[in-house]
């Protein structure tokens, strides 16, 4: 007799995270076991780089970087062993607290203790030099630049831990890299693309997610909530309007609305960059990059963000990088197009610049639904009012 078997399903192979393994720096401890230690109070954007860090999105980093990685990462775009890495992750502080700090550091939050940092070294910050390779731009007018002006002068080095992860705003939809790889491992899916957005999703983000989903099983929607630039739409008004929009159009078994908790940086290609490999440590194998990714003002050309990826080969990213030019509303072909599919010129084109959209939001109006569906610009429309 013949015993006809069913072969057993290949195992989910998710993306190995960059550097092999991905980085646990969560340790639930009481603050009182480092009493007596020094203590260094941290700001927005140091708290999301140290979850970034001890959670493993930022892999392979364990801490924040040393002077060697800190040079080689502003002139090469990688850390001084050779992997890819392009944004200086850096603990700055002022000089006169740099001399009290050393061994242990309790870093708090508010008061409260956060998180921990053995300090390794203490090195002085290259400002000038760091705003024109990284940000190509050594005009304060720029809001990473900014930022990077109003720093302290000096950057502390070592590992991290983080004593909680700090789900904030969004605990349904706040998940650590490994809890993001345990989902797309629960639904099977052996492809996986993210995207990235500071803004509320329109109309041509949706032509981008559903095209690239005829191509792999799952949509990881992954909204940065970390600290942005005062006009960008607020984190709670943008989830609300990804949630309204995710659960009326699109399909519910291959998207995850989960959020990606590290501040912007406004680098153009270089943040680019950190956004990929960081979303291959969460478990993706694609991830779209549009027209002017990161970007802000005219500082960076159109598609700056695509052409740096052909700095690294295919191996050393780990993830593949689906890259999509302008896309708007064809009045005239009366669809979603792009310049490769649209034989059309600008007079047929429906676009709203982002303060035209601003304006009218308002001013209480509603947005043309071949921009924004109808439900998101009723959520956006209730936002600014409010506020104004």
């Amino acid at each position: 007799m013949t015993i006809l078997t069913t072969p057993a399903a290949a195992p989910l192979l998710l993306p190995a995270p960059l550097g092999g393994t991905l980085v646990q720096g969560v340790r639930h401890a009481d603050p009182a076991e480092f009493a007596g230690r020094p203590h260094l109070e941290i700001g927005d954007r140091t708290h999301a780089d140290l979850e970034m860090l001890a959670t493993g999105a930022y892999s392979p980093l364990t801490g924040f970087l040393g002077e060697a990685d800190y040079l080689s990462v502003i002139e090469h775009l990688r850390l001084a062993d050779g992997t890819p890495w392009s944004l200086p992750i850096t603990l700055p502080v002022d000089a006169g607290q740099a001399g009290n700090l050393s061994g242990t550091v309790v870093v708090t939050r508010g008061g409260e203790a956060v998180g921990l940092i053995e300090v390794q070294e203490k090195y002085a910050a290259r400002k000038a030099y760091e705003a024109r390779e990284v940000y190509r731009t050594e005009d304060a007018a720029h809001p990473g630049v900014a930022a990077l002006y109003a720093q302290g002068d000096v950057n502390l080095a070592g590992p991290v831990t983080l004593l909680t992860v700090p789900r904030g705003q969004f605990p349904r939809h706040h998940r650590t890299p490994a809890e993001v790889r345990a989902v797309i491992e629960a639904r099977g899916w052996r492809s996986t693309v993210a995207f990235q957005t500071r803004n509320p999703i329109h109309r041509a983000h949706e032509y981008l997610h559903k095209v690239a989903l005829e191509l792999v099983d799952g949509l990881l929607l992954h909204p940065l909530v970390g600290t942005t630039k005062g006009d960008d739409v607020p984190a709670e008004t943008r989830v609300e309007a990804y949630e309204v929009l995710l659960s009326g159009y699109y399909p519910q078994a291959r998207t995850l609305l989960s959020v990606y908790p590290a501040a912007m940086r406004y680098a153009g290609p270089r943040e680019a960059v950190v956004h990929a490999l960081s979303r291959r440590n969460y478990g993706a194998t694609h991830f779209i990059v549009g027209r002017d990714h990161a970007g802000v003002g005219s500082y960076y050309g159109t598609y700056d963000a695509q052409d740096i990826f052909g700095a690294f080969t295919k191996e050393e990213l780990g993830i593949q990088i689906l890259k999509f030019e302008h896309t708007f509303y064809c009045q005239t072909c009366g669809q979603l197009v792009s310049p490769r599919t649209c034989p059309h010129d600008a007079s047929h084109h429906l676009v709203l610049s982002g303060t035209k959209v601003r304006e009218k939001l308002r001013a209480g109006e509603n947005l043309p639904p071949e921009f924004t569906r109808p439900p998101v610009a009723e959520v956006l429309r209730r936002a600014y009012t409010a506020h104004d």
